[in-house]
Protein backbone atom coordinates (compact mmCIF):
# COMPACT_ATOMS: atom_id res chain seq x y z
CA UNK A 1 0.00 0.00 0.00
CA UNK A 2 0.94 3.80 -0.98
CA UNK A 3 2.25 5.45 1.45
CA UNK A 4 0.38 9.10 2.02
CA UNK A 5 2.77 12.04 1.89
CA UNK A 6 4.65 14.06 -0.39
CA UNK A 7 6.07 11.02 -2.75
CA UNK A 8 6.62 13.39 -5.38
CA UNK A 9 9.44 15.45 -4.14
CA UNK A 10 10.74 11.68 -4.56
CA UNK A 11 10.09 11.43 -8.05
CA UNK A 12 10.35 14.43 -9.53
CA UNK A 13 13.57 16.85 -10.17
CA UNK A 14 12.57 19.79 -7.95
CA UNK A 15 14.68 23.64 -8.96
CA UNK A 16 14.11 26.53 -7.39
CA UNK A 17 14.64 29.27 -10.33
CA UNK A 18 16.34 32.74 -10.32
CA UNK A 19 13.11 33.97 -10.49
CA UNK A 20 12.15 33.03 -7.64
CA UNK A 21 9.91 29.70 -9.08
CA UNK A 22 9.50 26.30 -7.89
CA UNK A 23 9.98 23.75 -11.12
CA UNK A 24 9.26 20.53 -10.79
CA UNK A 25 10.37 18.23 -13.84
CA UNK A 26 10.95 21.62 -15.98
CA UNK A 27 7.67 22.78 -15.33
CA UNK A 28 6.89 25.67 -13.18
CA UNK A 29 4.69 24.57 -10.28
CA UNK A 30 1.77 26.76 -10.21
CA UNK A 31 -0.10 26.21 -7.28
CA UNK A 32 0.92 28.99 -5.01
CA UNK A 33 0.08 26.58 -1.62
CA UNK A 34 2.84 24.21 -2.98
CA UNK A 35 5.36 26.68 -3.76
CA UNK A 36 4.73 28.18 -0.52
CA UNK A 37 5.47 25.05 1.45
CA UNK A 38 8.30 24.38 -0.67
CA UNK A 39 9.93 27.84 0.23
CA UNK A 40 9.36 27.27 3.91
CA UNK A 41 11.56 24.02 3.88
CA UNK A 42 14.06 24.63 2.31
CA UNK A 43 17.77 23.12 4.53
CA UNK A 44 21.40 23.30 3.71
CA UNK A 45 22.39 19.75 3.86
CA UNK A 46 25.86 19.09 5.66
CA UNK A 47 28.09 19.47 2.24
CA UNK A 48 26.54 22.66 0.82
CA UNK A 49 23.77 21.42 -0.95
CA UNK A 50 19.99 21.57 -0.47
CA UNK A 51 16.70 19.73 0.34
CA UNK A 52 13.36 19.87 0.71
CA UNK A 53 12.45 18.49 4.12
CA UNK A 54 8.62 18.34 4.92
CA UNK A 55 7.98 16.05 7.83
CA UNK A 56 9.73 12.63 7.46
CA UNK A 57 9.87 13.26 3.81
CA UNK A 58 13.40 14.87 1.76
CA UNK A 59 14.48 15.37 -1.21
CA UNK A 60 17.56 16.81 -2.87
CA UNK A 61 16.39 19.93 -5.02
CA UNK A 62 18.89 21.97 -7.31
CA UNK A 63 19.14 26.00 -6.41
CA UNK A 64 19.50 28.28 -9.34
CA UNK A 65 21.34 31.19 -7.80
CA UNK A 66 20.35 31.61 -4.12
CA UNK A 67 17.65 29.46 -2.05
CA UNK A 68 16.22 32.70 -0.84
CA UNK A 69 14.25 35.61 -3.00
CA UNK A 70 13.52 39.18 -1.39
CA UNK A 71 9.86 39.47 -2.88
CA UNK A 72 9.26 43.12 -0.78
CA UNK A 73 10.67 45.62 0.85
CA UNK A 74 9.98 48.64 3.00
CA UNK A 75 10.80 51.13 5.41
CA UNK A 76 9.25 50.96 9.24
CA UNK A 77 10.52 52.41 12.37
CA UNK A 78 13.50 53.79 10.43
CA UNK A 79 14.20 50.87 9.22
CA UNK A 80 14.42 49.01 5.94
CA UNK A 81 13.08 45.43 6.14
CA UNK A 82 12.98 42.71 3.65
CA UNK A 83 10.24 39.36 2.92
CA UNK A 84 11.34 36.58 1.86
CA UNK A 85 10.04 33.62 -0.41
CA UNK A 86 9.30 31.71 2.66
CA UNK A 87 6.95 34.63 4.01
CA UNK A 88 9.90 35.61 6.74
CA UNK A 89 10.14 39.13 7.14
CA UNK A 90 13.94 40.49 8.59
CA UNK A 91 15.83 43.48 8.68
CA UNK A 92 17.60 44.34 5.86
CA UNK A 93 21.77 43.62 6.58
CA UNK A 94 22.82 47.00 4.63
CA UNK A 95 26.47 46.13 4.86
CA UNK A 96 25.58 42.78 3.17
CA UNK A 97 24.35 44.49 -0.14
CA UNK A 98 26.28 43.27 -3.52
CA UNK A 99 25.61 43.33 -7.16
CA UNK A 100 26.02 40.67 -9.00
CA UNK A 101 25.73 39.40 -12.56
CA UNK A 102 23.64 41.49 -14.52
CA UNK A 103 23.32 43.99 -12.14
CA UNK A 104 21.09 42.08 -9.79
CA UNK A 105 20.81 43.13 -6.25
CA UNK A 106 21.43 40.37 -2.94
CA UNK A 107 21.95 40.68 0.53
CA UNK A 108 22.68 38.24 2.91
CA UNK A 109 19.74 37.20 5.19
CA UNK A 110 18.72 34.44 8.06
CA UNK A 111 21.46 35.87 10.59
CA UNK A 112 23.69 36.15 7.40
CA UNK A 113 23.71 32.59 6.79
CA UNK A 114 22.12 32.62 3.35
CA UNK A 115 22.36 34.99 0.26
CA UNK A 116 18.72 36.15 -1.20
CA UNK A 117 18.42 37.66 -4.71
CA UNK A 118 16.31 40.90 -4.73
CA UNK A 119 13.60 40.37 -7.35
CA UNK A 120 12.71 42.91 -9.66
CA UNK A 121 9.50 44.60 -7.38
CA UNK A 122 11.08 44.71 -4.15
CA UNK A 123 14.66 45.91 -6.02
CA UNK A 124 11.98 48.84 -7.18
CA UNK A 125 10.95 49.33 -3.55
CA UNK A 126 14.64 49.69 -2.00
CA UNK A 127 15.62 51.70 -5.02
CA UNK A 128 15.48 55.27 -3.75
CA UNK A 129 17.68 54.23 -1.47
CA UNK A 130 20.19 53.57 -3.50
CA UNK A 131 22.66 56.71 -4.73
CA UNK A 132 25.87 57.01 -7.06
CA UNK A 133 29.03 57.50 -5.29
CA UNK A 134 32.49 58.43 -6.67
CA UNK A 135 33.71 54.59 -6.23
CA UNK A 136 30.18 53.26 -7.18
CA UNK A 137 26.78 52.83 -5.20
CA UNK A 138 25.70 53.23 -1.83
CA UNK A 139 22.79 52.58 0.24
CA UNK A 140 21.73 55.39 2.23
CA UNK A 141 19.39 54.84 5.24
CA UNK A 142 19.02 55.50 8.99
CA UNK A 143 22.00 53.67 10.21
CA UNK A 144 24.01 56.08 7.54
CA UNK A 145 25.26 54.97 4.04
CA UNK A 146 26.70 51.91 3.11
CA UNK A 147 29.07 50.75 -0.10
CA UNK A 148 27.61 48.70 -1.92
CA UNK A 149 29.87 45.72 -2.88
CA UNK A 150 30.15 43.40 -5.80
CA UNK A 151 29.47 39.90 -5.63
Amino acid sequence: MARAGFYVIHNSSIRFGRDGRWYADGQPIVNARIADLFSRHIQRADDGSYRLRIADEQAAIEIEDTPYVIIAAGDEAGETWVELNDRSRERLDTTSLAVGTDDVLYCRVKGGTEAARFLRPAYYQVAGHIEAAADGFVFRGAAGRHPIGRR
